[in-house]
Parts: C-alpha cells; sequence; structure tokens
C-alpha cells in the first residue's frame, strides 16, 4: 500500500528501460459512474500510476481546460467524500496506484485524520497538496505517514537551490517537477535551460522525477522524459476523455515505452 506500492510501480518501468507516464484525469469529470472504467482504460494503456483530481471550486494551479472539468464534476454533485466511497468500491479490483491531486481547504473542511483514514481505506496510495507550502506540512504529515500514504511535493521552475534540494529530501513516491511558471494546460514550447534543470533535481532526488505542467504531445512526452523518469499529462488527457478520444491517449502513454518503440 500507499508508498512501497507507488516505489515498486517506478521501479518496475524504469527498471524496464522505459519511463514512467502518469496520466491525470478529473474524478466525475462524465459522472462517477465512469471512474472504474477510466482507470481501467489507463492502466491496460500502460500508464504507471494515475494522478485523480478532486473537483474543488477554487483550483489555483488548474489552467481552463482542468478547471472546466471540475465544473462539470461538481455540477454532477462530485465530492471528495463521495470520490472516496467510489474508490473504496472497487478497491480490491484496482492494481495501478492512484494519487489524489485536492487542495488543503477540502481535507481541512473533512477532518485531516479521518481524511487520512478513508484514503487508505480507499487504497489511495499518493496525495499531491499544491497549495500546502513545506513549512505547513505538520498539519497534515504526520496522520498520512501514520495510514501509509505518500505526500508527492511539487518543484518550481523558480524555486531557489536550497529549496529545491529540501523538497526533494522530504518528497515521496516522486517528485512533481513542474515544467513551466504558471498553472496547468498544454504548451508549444519550455524554457531552453529545463532539460538542465530536470538533470539537477534527478542529481539530489532519491526518487522517481516527473517532468509536469503543459506536456500535451508524444513528441514533449520523449522530449522531456529524456532528462527525467517520466512525465504526468494531464489537461490533454482531460480534453481528449472529454471528447471520447481514446486513440490520442493511447499514442501519449505509447510515447514513454522507449523498449516498445526501439522494436517497432
Amino acid at each position: 500500500m500507499g508508498k512501497a506500492k507507488l516505489d515498486a510501480a517506478f521501479k518496475q518501468v524504469l527498471e524496464a528501460g522505459n519511463k514512467a507516464f502518469v496520466p491525470y484525469i478529473m474524478a466525475g469529470d462524465g459522472g462517477l459512474d465512469v471512474l472504474e472504467e477510466r482507470l481501467n482504460f489507463l492502466e491496460e494503456s500502460g500508464a504507471t500510476v494515475v494522478e485523480l483530481g478532486i473537483p474543488f471550486s477554487d483550483p489555483v494551479a488548474d489552467g481552463p481546460t482542468i478547471q472546466e472539468a471540475g465544473l462539470r464534476a461538481l455540477a454532477q454533485g462530485v465530492s471528495l467524500r463521495s470520490v472516496l466511497a467510489e474508490l473504496k468500491r472497487f478497491r480490491e479490483k484496482r492494481t495501478i496506484p492512484v494519487v489524489l491531486m485536492t487542495y488543503i481547504n477540502p481535507i481541512h473542511a473533512f477532518g485531516v485524520t479521518a481524511f487520512a483514514k478513508q484514503c487508505q481505506e480507499a487504497g489511495v496510495d499518493g496525495l499531491i497538496i499544491p497549495d500546502l507550502p513545506l513549512e505547513e506540512e505538520n498539519l497534515i504529515a504526520k496522520d498520512l505517514k501514520e495510514h501509509e500514504i505518500a505526500l508527492i511535493r511539487l518543484a518550481a521552475l523558480t524555486s531557489n537551490t536550497e529549496r529545491l534540494t529540501e523538497i526533494a529530501k522530504r518528497t515521496e513516491g516522486f517528485l512533481y517537477a513542474v515544467a513551466v511558471t504558471g498553472t496547468t494546460g498544454a504548451r508549444t514550447t519550455y524554457k531552453d535551460n529545463l532539460a538542465q534543470h530536470l538533470q539537477d533535481l534527478k542529481a539530489i532526488s532519491n526518487v522517481p522525477v516527473l517532468a509536469g505542467f503543459g506536456v500535451s504531445t508524444p513528441e514533449q512526452v520523449k522530449e522531456l522524459s529524456a532528462s527525467c523518469d517520466g512525465v504526468i499529462v494531464g489537461s490533454k488527457i482531460v480534453d481528449r476523455l472529454h471528447h471520447g478520444d481514446t486513440e490520442t491517449i493511447r499514442a501519449l502513454i505509447q510515447a514513454a515505452k522507449l523498449t516498445e518503440n526501439a522494436k517497432s
């Protein structure tokens, strides 16, 4: 469970000579009744871990595509509590690790200890909280540790070396390297020094380094993962799922399968 399950999933992919691929989807976009089907599809397509967003009314890290998906889910009455209940329902059928992406406010409203306990019961393996700085992690870190849930930290391009070193030391499961400044959403180009930045993070991190924010094409998957251990793709996945375009999603995931690509 938790960190151990994440560690095993990344180890299996990386030792095979491939890169990790973590798709982000919005829980409840299209209805909670499709969540199990979507997780199964992503696992069958070769995803390493799934990052599952919780709809929230003030998503400060999210761009327009994910904001709209969150609003569609909220309009259907989807909540943190209902997502955890649904994950618990099919926990025994699920093998792919699941990481929740949510904000600190819904966790506080839920109750930190109760939230950690229900995450564990639902088979949640990790947690990403974009608006929780290192200085305030004591609000939740103890409860997450007691319930074997990895706390995944984000490394921003704007952070100095000292802070990045501390983030890399503390993160569990993987280090989320934010590849752009700003919110999520597709980008066409990245900063010239991004490859070096990712390599620098790998040098100080004891867990896999994955690049996220702005990744939207197979070419970008290959380009970014060449300098780290894999990628996280959100807005493009959310958009294509909304439009029923599974082939584009498969192609994105396939781009991380270096050993299979070398044979073809």
